[in-house]
């Protein structure tokens, strides 16, 4: 008998495929392809809302393809290799900075180009290929369009209208879903251990994102945060108030995205003057040009990623204006911020149902304007002063 809040056993996968979740339909789409006799493309295009769990799946496939038993079997040598990311016949390109280089893509192209060494296949995985620019686009063609025999190409993005057309119409095309908050939290229970109570209001938070579900579920203090910033935006009254608000949030964006980007800033440099066989930090001149280089990527490695925090903060605010609205349409709805349900249901008498419609647009204006470039704290400015205005 499944437990209250548990994914039916029939729904968790076996092998490799363990930890793609809630993706019944496309892990079948995949299994098929890469049977004996199947209909194997050479290449692919996985999509995806962020969370679903794309770069997973094509880890998770290329292991089927490699394995030694046909199956994806998750035990054997060439199973255990690509799914560590050490496989010599699967490459993978990702990337935490705005945009992915041409020169990157070359190098790809290049490889896939050579025989497999161990393996029946060469791979190449290119995670976030939307970040990929026109230009770059046009380096990959020729490569999708005539691969070598033993080469299949994984492109992963969160919709296919993100990719050049050109690229997209040489690709079969697999998409994934949103996965329930109860399919995020057993694979919490089972793969993390995370205490089933908590696994289950880390998964609600999440909305389906699995990557942010464990980051609730694992950072102290992470849950009781998000829950903190839902009654602050509840209880904005003013355009005051919304400016500095505005101006927390960019800045607690700023400090989190400059943690991370700092200590991934500190583990390249290190590699660089290892690799350089360099011990006293003293970098000769011949070699500065390329330490400047890691500095203008980790700087563009921290645009991107406040860009993507703050994309993770508007997420939350659009949850908690959704749950007011559901309060004032009597959908019967759970709600996703259980926790601070007095504060929406306040909320929800103090509006009317088309006003936070148009808050909830609002929250995605503001998500495509920074996403195009526009100063975040304008774009966040801007938002939070309606919602004051609209909830005061």
């Amino acid at each position: 008998m499944t437990a209250p809040g548990t994914a039916p056993a029939a729904e968790v996968a076996e092998g490799v495929w363990a930890d793609v979740a809630g993706q019944e339909a496309a892990v079948a789409q995949f299994r098929r392809a890469a049977a004996p006799g199947g209909s194997l493309a050479q290449a692919w295009l996985i999509t995806g809302p962020p969370g679903s769990g794309r770069s997973t799946a094509a880890r998770a496939f290329a292991a089927t393809l490699q394995c030694e038993q046909g199956t994806g079997c998750g035990q054997c040598r060439a199973c255990r290799t690509t799914l560590a990311g050490t496989h010599p016949d699967v490459t993978v390109v990702a990337t935490d900075k705005l945009s992915i280089a041409k020169e990157e893509v070359r190098a790809l192209v290049m490889t896939a180009q050579r025989a497999p060494a161990t393996g029946a296949r060469r791979v190449l995985i290119i995670e976030d290929a939307d970040r990929m620019s026109a230009g770059t686009f046009n380096v990959l063609l020729k490569s999708i369009e005539e691969p070598p025999p033993a080469t299949v190409w994984m492109l992963c993005a969160p919709s296919a209208e993100d990719l050049a057309p050109t690229i997209r119409s040489r690709c079969r095309t697999v998409s994934l879903s949103v996965p329930s908050a109860e399919v995020v939290a057993e694979l919490l229970r089972r793969r993390d251990g995370v205490d089933p109570d908590l696994a289950v209001r880390a998964s609600r938070a999440a909305q389906g994102h699995i990557g942010l579900a464990l980051r609730y579920a694992t950072q102290e203090g992470a849950l009781a945060a998000r829950e903190e910033s839902a009654r602050s935006l509840l209880a904005l009254r003013g355009t005051g108030e919304a400016v500095l608000a505005a101006q927390a949030m960019v800045d607690r964006a700023t400090a989190e995205a400059k943690e991370h980007a700092d200590v991934v800033a500190a583990e390249e440099k290190e590699r660089f003057l290892r690799s350089a066989g360099i011990e006293d930090g003293k970098v000769p001149p011949s070699l500065r040009s390329q330490v400047r280089q890691l500095e203008e990527d980790a700087k563009r490695r921290q645009t991107r990623l406040v860009r993507d925090v703050l994309d993770r903060y508007l997420l939350d605010v659009h949850s908690v204006l959704r749950d007011v609205l559901s309060r004032q349409l009597g959908t019967g709805s759970q709600l996703v911020n259980v926790e601070v349900a007095e504060e929406i249901d306040r909320a929800a008498a103090q509006g009317s149902g088309t006003l936070t419609l148009g808050l909830l647009e609002a929250v995605g204006q503001a998500r495509e304007r920074i996403g195009g470039n526009v100063p975040p704290l304008l774009a966040i400015e801007a938002l939070l002063a309606r919602v004051a205005v609209t909830l005061r």
